[in-house]
């Protein structure tokens, strides 16, 4: 990945979270591409320049957790693509296996967090038009394994919407 394509917006605070979603899209890219263990890859990008300003403990449970649950969450995102999953990108294929990683494991973190954060590293990394397919793709799987959350939000914006009508 080249230096230019490194951050969408090089002048946007990432925070240590952030930063280590992007070293984890690394390591899942590496290991989609080179089928490495989860180890190696881990120790590759651990070696990566600005890792030290990552949060470890949540890059380790992104790379390990990704890699272990990858066959259920690859399940899980299948019925919700319109091609195969080897036809995707590996950038999307690998935002979108964080993506349902964190929406499946990590429920303290909003969805909408978690779709957004999947949106700005497809933003980064992936093509021009990557980030609307990984949002459209994240929003259907919010609605099924969020459900509650998903439908209070939607409630939400209803009535927002009534009230200022």
């Amino acid at each position: 990945m080249s230096e230019k394509n490194q951050h969408a917006n090089p002048n946007k605070s990432r925070t240590p979270r952030h930063r280590s979603r992007e070293f984890a899209l690394q390591g899942l890219y590496q290991w989609l591409l080179n089928h490495e263990d989860a180890a190696v890859v881990a120790e590759h990008i651990r070696t990566a320049h600005g890792f030290d300003k990552a949060d470890v403990d949540h890059f380790d449970g992104l790379i390990y957790g990704t890699i272990a649950q990858a066959a259920a969450l690859r399940a899980q995102i299948a019925p919700l693509v319109d091609r195969p999953l080897p036809d995707l990108s590996p950038i999307e294929h690998a935002v979108l296996l964080i993506g349902a990683f964190e929406m499946v494991n990590h429920p303290e973190i909003p969805y909408r967090v978690v779709i957004n954060e999947a949106v700005e590293l497809t933003k980064s990394f992936g093509g021009t038009d990557g980030h609307k397919y990984v949002n459209g793709v994240l929003d259907k799987l919010a609605g099924r394994v969020r459900e509650a959350e998903f439908r209070a939000r939607a409630a939400d914006n209803h009535a927002k919407i009534s009230s200022n009508g």
